[in-house]
């Protein structure tokens, strides 16, 4: 017992190494700028990456590939996103800040793949710092052999951590960056410049991300960007045994995980052998270490969640989010916009069901189904202000559901895509109980290591993925035959699809102006007021919660049978369901009319303007269109991806502000043919607004 303790300890330490450093680079972004950085795993990957092509495709030796992957392009990484992104957010924008590092996650690594030419690896493990690095190894105490990246990582996490208390200790700029860390403005009155010093910060945390990904990714037999994903998991989970706050327990808190990990791996096959159900999780069980330590840690730790939220106590005073654009146009615009839309769905209704191909109708139905799914979004982010990042997990539940219904007690698909709804809607609803006393960071945070817990282990019991064989082999759901429409036939399951969508569609809008919407409205203004006039938080936000839930699994479980099987690897995983944040929070989360574009951007976008459908049917001829096409798909999620930064500005979304700008235009023009006087309009006066935006 004592001896294989020793071992799993010793095992622990070299990827607990490794996680320290992510740990502390984490920290310093945060500390010095408030910034909660989930972009960290995708730097981490671009510095991998980039390494695994200098060595292996440029034929560069290891120590300039390094000085290329780790202390150039790394820390520049750093120095372009604090300079031109987050130094120049209001201090008070927490939220914006989270939905930017979201977006950054997805956009820097097709960013990087689309530049540098680089294609995710599979089936091969990157190679280390140094030769033989997987194949020599060194067993000093006679416990466990080390191998050269084992030791090297542990070399590196040592020395790093020296090297930065020597940086505090002893350096001025150490000096300074302790000083920002506690007041900016106060180190502002003192001279020192902490744009200046913020910077310094986010370049060597950068440069530490970089490192950590270069160390890190001969543990892995892939080399792709969802893989380095989890590492924000990892960084957060040691980060915040430290509270966040303290770099030594950031280290600390990462070899603690590592050894953690090491000896639950190296007693549970023991443990699995006289208790059956372990044996489907065991093996996954042991990476999904992290994630379930971060959940415990945000949900248990009171000290730990408070502080994180950092509020301006001015906000109170800000102007209230403008009002949606469909109460502030006039009604000869409203009508003049109702009939374009209808004739516009008319004539896109007419084509899809008589001219389209089965392709088109298959993208043309995701593009519907994956509106519902969106609708959850719109639910919890528009309208209470939260932010989700396990939407997937439970769109997946809805469609697990509907395959153990269907497959193994041959209940009709559509009774079981509404228990996938209702099974999806409890467990959201039971899992937002412990985080509605949380901030909107760490309910992002939680959310997701819930995900990642889902995607490691519960995705592998029998009793909701099937088990191993059958997520290698397909989940397969049946299509459903309502009396005597067979919904096999692509056309008729569009219908349905609608239809569900319309449904949802309308609930959502009903819900924006009744009671549950306008006490999310209240508690987004100002949840300390809210509770003065007895709004109770709890009840509002389980709710929500519930109903997102809701919206997921009824979309989910209507994908799988669109597409006949779960798929959930494509369809499902955490980094999938992370660019669904993305896509609805850059178009628009406060409107059905945004999760709508948002579906339609999704499914058809790769389609109609990558490929050069769109741009053949202008010209009227597939020989004119240019050479640069097709484009590559990833340009999707580098469009998307840094179009969130304009969520501080208009968190409202693209398309409603478009909206609101393109009916402003109209109105002048619609005023000028009227001979109406110049300004603005009753309907578009900011008292108009007000009085027609929905309050608590």
């Amino acid at each position: 017992m004592i001896t294989d303790l020793a071992r799993g300890v010793l095992q622990g330490l070299p990827p607990g190494s490794v996680y320290g450093l992510i740990a502390i680079g984490f920290v310093l972004a945060y500390k010095t700028s408030g910034v909660f950085n989930l972009a960290f795993g995708a730097q981490a990957y671009v510095s991998a990456a980039l390494f695994f092509q200098a060595r292996n495709e440029w034929g560069w030796s290891s120590l300039p590939a390094f000085v290329l992957a780790v202390l150039v392009v790394a820390p520049a990484i750093g120095l372009v996103l604090e300079h031109f992104i987050f130094r120049r957010l209001p201090p008070g924008s927490t939220l914006a800040k989270l939905v930017i590092a979201i977006g950054l996650s997805v956009a820097i690594p097709a960013l990087f793949e689309l530049v540098v030419g680089f294609e995710p690896v599979a089936g091969r493990t990157p190679e280390g710092l140094v030769a033989g690095g997987a194949s020599v190894f060194y067993d000093p105490f006679g416990l466990y052999p080390f191998s050269r990246d084992e030791l090297t990582a542990m070399a590196f996490a040592v020395a790093s951590a020296a090297g930065l208390a020597a940086l505090f200790r002893y350096t001025a700029i150490g000096l300074e960056m302790r000083a920002v860390v506690e007041s900016p403005r106060m180190t502002e009155l003192n001279g020192i410049r902490s744009a200046r010093v913020s910077a310094f910060s986010w370049a060597l945390s950068s440069t530490f991300a970089g490192l950590a990904g270069v160390l890190i990714a001969p543990r892995f037999n892939t080399l792709a960007a969802p893989d380095f994903f989890s590492l924000v998991v990892v960084a957060v989970a040691a980060a915040a045994i430290g509270k966040l706050v303290s770099l030594p327990w950031a280290l600390i808190g990462g070899l603690a995980l590592g050894v953690l990990i090491s000896v639950v791996n190296t007693f549970l096959p023991d443990i699995s052998d006289d208790t059956p159900w372990l044996n489907a999780i065991q093996e996954n069980l042991t990476p999904a270490m992290p994630f379930v330590v971060l959940f415990g840690l945000v949900t248990l730790w009171p000290a730990l969640r408070s502080g994180l939220d950092h509020h301006d106590p001015l906000s109170g005073v800000d102007p209230p989010p403008p009002a949606p654009a469909a109460l502030t146009r006039s009604p000869l615009l409203t009508r003049i916009t109702f009939a374009f839309g209808a004739a516009f769905f008319i004539v896109v209704g007419l084509a899809v069901f008589t001219q389209a191909d089965t392709s088109w109708l298959f993208l043309v139905t995701q593009a519907v189904i994956m509106a519902t799914i969106f609708l959850s979004i719109t639910v919890l982010t528009g309208y209470a202000g939260l932010v989700s990042l396990g939407q997937g997990a439970f769109a997946a539940i809805g469609g697990f559901v509907v395959f153990q219904l269907a497959d193994h007690f041959d209940v009709p698909a559509i009774l079981a895509a509404l228990a996938g709804a209702l099974v999806a809607a409890l467990v959201s609803g039971i899992l937002a109980v412990p985080l509605v006393r949380l901030g909107a960071v760490w309910v992002a945070i939680a959310t997701l290591a819930f995900a990642a817990f889902f995607d490691a282990v519960v995705v592998r019991l029998p009793f909701v993925g099937g088990g191993d064989t059958s997520l290698m082999e397909g989940t397969r759901v049946p299509r459903p035959i309502i009396g005597p429409w067979n919904l096999s036939d692509d056309r008729a399951f569009l219908v349905l699809a609608l239809v569900v969508f319309g449904l949802c569609a309308y609930a959502v809008k009903q819900l924006r102006s009744g009671t549950i919407g306008r006490t999310l409205q209240a508690l987004r203004g100002s949840e300390v007021a809210s509770i003065s006039i007895g709004i109770s938080p709890t009840r509002a936000k389980v709710i929500a919660f519930a109903l997102s839930g809701f919206l997921a699994g009824l979309g989910g479980a209507m994908l799988s049978i669109q597409q006949r099987n779960v798929n959930y690897a494509a369809n499902f995983s955490p980094f999938a369901a992370l660019f669904w944040i993305v896509l609805v929070v850059s178009l628009g989360a406060r409107t059905v009319e945004g999760a709508s574009y948002a579906g339609a951007g999704f499914s058809l976008m790769d389609r109609l303007i990558f490929s050069g459908v769109l741009v053949a049917w202008v010209l009227r001829s597939q020989e004119l269109v240019p050479d640069v096409f097709p484009i590559s798909p990833k340009w999707r999620y580098v469009l998307f991806g840094l179009t969130t930064l304009t969520f501080a500005r208009h968190p409202e979304g693209l398309i409603e502000n478009g909206k609101r700008k393109a009916h402003a235009r109209v109105e002048r023009w619609l005023g000028r043919r009227s001979g109406a006087p110049p300004g603005p309009t009753a309907a578009t006066s900011p008292a108009a607004s007000a009085a027609k935006e929905p309050v608590a």
